[in-house]
């Protein structure tokens, strides 16, 4: 059984064209965001963009928001986040933003309406640091950044 919670979601002005963010299969774990660009906006190789989605969230405390890059843009036109993944706190009430970047060696054109990346909601905790003279001991210990190979 997968939980669901309401998220309170507010379409900016201009944008009650597209869709809202929404799931593409029944057990997909992102819901796809779309882009709300006037028209076309041109990303050249090399160069990232901030693509408006035309929507506002209100994420419900104890959650987050997670912006994700769609595997198939990666794939097809070496497009991703420059971010990934980003991040939307509960207390954040401003436009959903997607960076993207394109790595491929074309421009890569976002139309309006056209699926630009994925949102997953979390649960969060909090931690708090607790001041330590000695870690406890572990098998990898301080070995990192490609220790294992």
């Amino acid at each position: 059984m997968i939980e669901e919670i309401r998220v309170c979601v507010r379409r900016l002005q201009g944008t009650e064209d597209l869709p809202l963010p929404s799931y593409m299969t029944q057990q997909a774990a992102g819901m796809d965001l779309f882009a709300a660009v006037a028209g076309e906006a041109t990303i050249l190789p090399g160069e990232r963009k901030l693509i408006p989605t035309g929507i506002a969230v209100a994420i419900p405390v104890g959650y987050e928001a997670e912006v994700r890059p769609r595997s198939g843009l990666a794939l097809k036109y070496g497009v991703t986040l420059v971010n990934a993944p980003g991040t939307i706190d509960a207390d954040y009430r401003g436009e959903v933003g997607v960076i993207l970047i394109n790595h491929g060696q074309a421009p890569f054109i976002v139309r309006r309406g056209d699926r630009i990346a994925q949102i997953v909601l979390h649960r969060v905790c909090r931690g708090i640091w607790t001041v330590c003279e000695a870690l406890s001991g572990t098998q990898r210990g301080d070995g990192g950044f490609g220790h294992t190979e």
